[in-house]
């Protein structure tokens, strides 16, 4: 990642930058008030560059170009070191309006830590960290040993009304005012002065000439001080709108002249000012301390001075010192982005500040190499070490450091945060923690996240911290803080053994609400050390008496949610009833709700506008709040048991424990419709863990309306840790929407205690005895009461447990009905498509595996499946009923190695139309293990004698523990690509199988066949899939070659290219290839189908690997074909040798080439320069030694380097013949160019020196060529040598 685009590299760019000095007069800011805004305050929104695109010249004569910029506007009365005690004023003024800020989260939901982890980085720590960062670097601002904060410009203004404004800007520039830095020697006050004339365009009107007499007189102004100051310096600056009602008032019209003024100050005068002043430092540093001698000399110079005492800042610098002039040099070449000469200064200067112990300005210094070292993106240890190197000596200075100190320690933190070293980070922030405890607490705070952001997460010191930071946080009276960063730390406590902790936490927080008057909330965190069994009987005594006493300061009757006395263990709870859900095995209902509603929503039925439920009754209709409910039936109960636990020490009371239900009647009204349940409404269900008063009058009212149903009431007395299992009923005596609520009961008799299933997960148990475990708990304690239906038996026949890797076999679905009504309308879907593929129902009889061979004489037909969206949909006239089973095909392949969770889902609607369910759903589980089989890659390069052709190198290693494989078949999928052997099969395969562990590779060509766009077009349309095949099997064989372009080979392919899906563009040029094997039979690992083996192995879009042949977009390739060595008499005559250049466009256009033959190109010695033109990143197929016969790629362009001819010698070899050929090439084709030189001495030679122009034109009236390919481009000649020789 680019370093100035990480937040350290943004902060340095921020903060790192030219200071601009402003002086005005008050005018001016009388002037910019108008609008709210200060003279900087309206500048500074322009001063931010992106792309000013500055060409820039330092120490090299190569220039570059300065994209991002800032400007630092500050006023002279500013640019002072801060105010310590006023610093830290705000600092904490920061943290309380942060405070006050975020104090609406101390009423929402605690923080779930599973959330937290998911969260984005930016979205885990406060924003006002980043505000906080800044303002306490910003403490050390305008030292006088870093020159990055003395002003590189002065700017001043002066307003038009300003009497004498010229000698306004003479009187503005007075020492007197200017900062202690420029006065005191500090840095040199020959700065760049640059004069702006503000003119207030609603400064006095006059009734004859408006605004325009004094726009004129402040043009006139302008020009005296063009004269005076000179012209480059000098600018007009026109703020405010006109008042004359004549001219049209536009928003802020004088923005764009703001920001013209501010482009230009910076990119024509700052810039090339700072440039300047880096040429010439550079050179006098050049000339003084660089260099063997003048490091011999400084060394001499400053020997004896390791005697000298200890200082914070060492011997006085003045900006005329070659010291502070080598500091400048660095700072401004930093700014300037010149990050290497800024590197050599900071070490030249290092030495003599650590030498002269002058330890701030050596600590500022490696603060600076380290920074430096960062942009640069090198050497993180000697970033590293740089940091931690001006980190230590800056403490070592004491008080007087410890801002720098800070100020360094945070940018390392930042360095360290880029490079995700979060847990050395949090070292880091626990290091700059000082004695003031709020610093401190913000510091604790924010290495707490650093170790949440660890890999792995640090969870345990994460909270760890938060909790020390809330501590300091509330020794200084910031209450709310310390609650957030505690509420925080309770979702690290949560579920976790940490009773101690997480008591003190909650303890804490309640005492901290309760401080603030959140008597609610404070009940809430009171309610978690409840359940203390892990305090002593003393400790649970005490708080349970606090908390009730907490109860009665609030002043009202607490009825609680979750009331942790006694203690509820909802795992143990359970519910027994029929769903209208139906599972295949036990094991179906182990896997989460989420998982089969994301495969059913597909196939449900829907209504317009809105999701159906899942139970619709025939032409009923309840109110919308319905959506989703569970089935029983009237008149059987629905039993519910829960353990009941005293988790403490004393005895406790519990009487009226019952259950909280409501059943709603069905009304004859709305008798004829569908049900639907919204399950976000849940009276009884609040996060606090209180009721607010709407929730407790629906309780009451719940609890008073007992009229619909009756259920069990049971009083119990627990003592000492003693648990029991409660049963409660609830009978519902007509049909109707039954929802079980809650569990209701009171505590010593004066809190009552609620405790909502809505929230909690449970468990179900249907009447055929069967467990399952729910996972949607809005919804799982409600019912609509109906009567029995029809319900769907299915399995799967001879599915594999245990499969290789690509393992293909074919099974049966089989589907039964018991019962004497039938279904109909059955719907199929699975999770995992890439493993079990839906049949065909002639597939149903075929003989595994001939049915995989390639037909002759059979043409190919559309697929009879129908689906959408993935799902299956069975004929329409299958039912199933009775005796009657339904059979279907279906496919298996073992697609990827690992443990899978197979899933698949069936839908079928009722027969009997009336039943009261419209619809029900067959769910069906398998858990598989898929073993590594072989492991297949495929290597493409370009052929560089042909045009598009290409070598494929397959490597084939066998993964099983003991299984020997046969490999038999390799294809290509689709038309445009032919495959073929380049050895025979016996020298490939010298044995039949690969045995265990065993790797090989193998060589093929592959050529393109590719035609034009309309041929592709009708070809793939006709049989998509058809591709090339090559048998890998010896020839004594008679096996038939596997058909990859029906099913299921082809499906499955489908699925692998759906699974690696990629852009239109990125997979114009690349293969599919499918490998056929086989295990040998006799080695068939035991637990593994007996089934006969076919493996199927799929690479989709595999693509050639060498950049020059497939990152291009030029369409144009060709190949030079003649001699490499020749021999002939010089004495004679010149050498003529022939040459045959073959074009070919790749493109539907047509191209027009331009060949044109440059100069000469000599080769001074001949076997480095080959050596050099072969050392490039060549990859795939390519010749090391010297060839002529060289493929060149579109974006083979190359920048060669070559040596030109001295004025005496003479050309060794010149283009005979035209200097520019142009031809014509129709759309995929080629053609054949005769080329000749004639070479006068013999020697080595690059014939390389040409170039191709070529431009794509439309054809067929087609406007364009295409987006997705260049219309023309220049191509310069591949580097191809001929070795001439002297005939002996």
């Amino acid at each position: 990642m680019d370093p100035a685009k990480t937040p350290l590299g943004k902060m340095l760019l921020e903060e790192i930058t030219p200071v601009v000095m402003v002086l005005r007069t008050p005018l001016v800011e009388e002037s910019c008030l108008k609008n709210s805004l200060s003279f900087i305050e309206m500048l500074t929104p322009f001063c931010n560059f992106h792309n000013i695109d500055v060409p820039v010249r330092t120490s090299s004569d190569q220039p570059y170009r300065l994209q991002k910029f800032n400007l630092r506007l500050f006023y002279e009365s500013d640019i002072k070191q801060p105010n310590l005690e006023v610093a830290k004023e705000r600092l904490k003024q920061v943290i309380t309006e942060a405070g006050e800020r975020d104090s609406s989260e101390l009423c929402t939901d605690l923080p779930d830590i599973s959330n937290v982890l998911a969260s984005s980085k930016s979205e885990i720590s406060p924003f006002w960290f980043e505000f906080f960062n800044k303002e306490l670097v910003r403490t050390v601002s305008f030292s006088e040993h870093e020159a990055f904060d003395h002003p590189v410009a002065c700017l001043l203004v002066v307003s038009s009304k300003d009497e004498q404004p010229i000698n306004k800007f003479v009187d503005l520039f007075n020492t007197n005012k200017l900062p202690s830095l420029l006065n005191d020697g500090e840095m040199d006050p020959k700065i760049l002065k640059h004069y702006v004339l503000v003119h207030d365009n609603q400064d006095g009107p006059s009734e004859k000439y408006g605004c325009l007499h004094f726009l004129v007189m402040a043009t006139k102004i302008l020009a005296e001080m063009k004269n005076t100051f000179g012209s480059n310096g000098c600018d007009l600056l026109c703020i405010n709108s006109s008042q004359v009602e004549q001219i049209e008032h536009q928003d802020n019209p004088w923005a764009p002249y703001i920001k013209d003024l501010i482009q230009e100050l910076t990119s024509k005068h700052i810039i090339p000012y700072m440039e300047q002043k880096v040429r010439v430092l550079n050179q006098q540093v050049s000339a003084t301390r660089k260099g063997f001698r003048n490091q011999i000399k400084n060394l001499w110079w400053r020997k004896g001075k390791e005697d000298i005492p200890d200082s914070s800042n060492g011997p006085m610098y003045t900006y005329s010192s070659i010291e502070s002039q080598i500091r400048v040099l660095g700072d401004y070449a930093f700014m300037l982005g010149d990050y290497e000469l800024a590197l050599s200064n900071y070490r030249l200067i290092s030495t003599d500040y650590k030498i002269d112990k002058a330890w701030k300005r050596y600590a500022g210094v490696q603060e600076m190499m380290g920074l430096t070292y960062f942009m640069l993106d090198q050497s993180r240890k000697e970033a590293e070490y740089c940091m931690e190197n001006a980190f230590n000596t800056y403490l070592k200075l004491g008080s007087s450091g410890q801002q720098n100190a800070t100020r360094c320690g945070l940018w390392w933190i930042e360095m360290l945060k880029t490079r995700d070293q979060y847990k050395e980070a949090a070292t880091v922030y626990f290091r700059i923690c000082s004695e003031e405890l709020l610093h401190s607490a913000v510091m604790l705070e924010q290495a707490s996240y650093c170790y949440l952001l660890s890999q792995p997460p640090m969870l345990h010191k994460y909270g760890f911290h938060l909790v020390l930071s809330g501590d300091r946080y509330k020794k200084c009276d910031q209450i709310k803080h310390a609650i957030r960063t505690y509420r925080s730390a309770v979702s690290v406590y949560k579920g976790t053994p940490w009773s101690y902790i997480k008591d003190h936490v909650h303890f804490h927080i309640g005492q901290w609400y309760g401080f603030l008057g959140m008597y609610d909330v404070a009940v809430t965190h009171m309610l978690e050390v409840l359940a203390c069994s892990h305090q002593s009987k003393t400790t649970q005594e005490l708080f349970l008496r606090d908390f009730l006493q907490i109860v009665q300061k609030a002043g009202k009757t607490f009825e609680v949610l979750s009331l942790q006395l006694p203690v509820i263990n909802i795992s143990s709870l359970k519910v027994f009833f029929e769903d209208h859900r139906t599972y295949a095995s036990p094991g179906s209902t182990s896997v989460r709700e989420s998982v089969w509603r994301s495969l059913e929503e597909d196939m449900v039925p829907s209504l317009p506008s809105t999701r159906t439920n899942w139970l619709e009754l025939q032409s009923n209709l309840l109110p919308k709040r319905y959506k989703e409910l569970n089935i029983c039936v009237a008149g059987e109960a629905i039993k519910i048991a829960i353990d009941f636990k005293n988790p403490l020490e004393i005895p406790i009371s519990i009487s009226s424990v019952s259950l909280i239900c409501e059943l709603s009647a069905i009304s004859d009204e709305t008798k004829y419709g569908a049900y639907y349940f919204n399950a976000d409404v849940d009276a009884s269900c609040s996060t606090a863990g209180l009721c607010n008063d709407e929730e407790c009058n629906n309780l009451r009212e719940i609890i008073a309306d007992t009229s619909s149903f009756s259920f069990s009431e049971v009083n119990i007395s627990l003592g000492g840790g003693e648990t029991n299992l409660v049963q409660l009923t609830v009978t519902p005596k007509v049909e109707g929407i039954l929802k079980i609520v809650g569990i209701r009961w009171k505590l010593s008799g004066s809190v009552i205690g609620f405790f909502s299933f809505g929230s909690n997960t449970v468990k179900k148990q249907v009447a055929t005895g069967r467990r399952k475990v729910k996972h949607s708990p809005g919804n799982d304690l409600k019912f609509i009461v109906i009567k029995s239906l029809p319900k769907l038996e299915g399995s799967i026949r001879a599915l594999p447990e245990k499969a290789y890797a690509g393992h293909l076999q074919h099974l049966v679905l089989e589907l039964k009905n018991q019962s004497e009504f039938s279904v109909k309308n059955l719907k199929m879907k699975t999770s995992h498509p890439r493993f079990l593929n839906i049949g065909n129902q002639e597939d149903l009889n075929v003989e595994f595996p001939a049915c995989l061979e390639k037909k002759t004489n059979v043409t190919a037909h559309a697929n009879p499946k129908k689906i959408s969206h993935g799902v299956f949909l069975f004929p329409e006239d299958f039912s199933v009923q009775g005796e009657n089973p339904l059979f279907w095909p279906l496919w298996f392949r073992a697609a990827v190695p690992g443990n899978i969770s197979l899933q698949v889902v069936i839908y079928y609607e009722m027969g009997d139309l009336s039943s009261d369910m419209r619809y029900r759903t067959l769910r069906m589980h398998y858990n598989l293990q898929v073993l590594p089989s072989l492991d297949v890659s495929f290597k493409i390069s370009p052929c560089p004698s042909r045009l598009q052709e290409f070598l494929v190198r397959m490597d084939v290693v066998n993964k099983t523990n003991s299984e020997s494989i046969q490999v038999n078949q390799l294809s290509t999928i689709g038309s445009q690509w032919e495959i073929s052997l380049l050895q025979p099969i016996d020298t490939i395969f010298p044995s039949e199988s690969l045995i265990a562990g065993q790797a090989f590779s193998c060589f093929f060509m592959l050529k393109s066949c590719r035609k034009s766009s309309s041929t592709e077009e009708n070809t793939s349309s006709l049989s998509p899939r058809i591709g090339s095949s090559v048998s890998l099997v010896p020839d004594g064989s008679k096996e038939a070659p596997f058909d990859i372009s029906s099913s299921p080979l082809a499906d499955f392919h489908d699925c692998e290219r759906l699974q690696h899906r990629i852009s239109d563009q990125e997979a114009e040029n690349t293969v599919d290839f499918i490998l056929i094997s086989r295990p040998l039979k006799s080695n068939i690992e035991p637990g593994i189908s007996d089934a006969y083996h076919v493996f199927s192995h799929h690479a989709c879009h595999c693509r050639q690997e060498c950049a020059n042949f497939t990152a291009s977009t030029s369409p144009i390739s060709w190949v030079v074909h003649g001699p490499q060595t020749r021999h002939h008499d010089f004495s004679t005559s010149y050498c003529e040798i022939n040459l045959r250049m073959t074009i070919y466009n790749s493109s539907n256009a047509l191209a027009s080439i331009d060949i044109k033959t440059l100069g000469t190109t000599s080769i001074g010695d001949p076997s480095s320069d080959a050596t050099a033109a072969t050392s490039g990143n060549q990859v795939g197929w390519h010749d090391v030694s010297l060839s002529n016969d060289v493929k060149i790629a579109p974006d083979a362009l190359r920048t060669h380097v070559r040596k030109s001819l001295s004025s005496e010698s003479v050309s060794p070899f010149i283009w005979s013949g035209s200097s520019s050929t142009r031809v014509q090439l129709k759309p995929l084709s080629s053609t054949e160019i005769p080329l000749q030189i004639c070479v006068f001495s013999p020697g080595t030679y690059d014939l390389s020196n040409y170039v191709l122009n070529w431009n794509l034109q439309p054809v067929n009236g087609h406007k364009n060529v295409g987006d997705r390919i260049q219309s023309s481009g220049t191509i310069s000649g591949y580097p191809n040598y001929l070795t001439v020789l002297p005939s002996d």
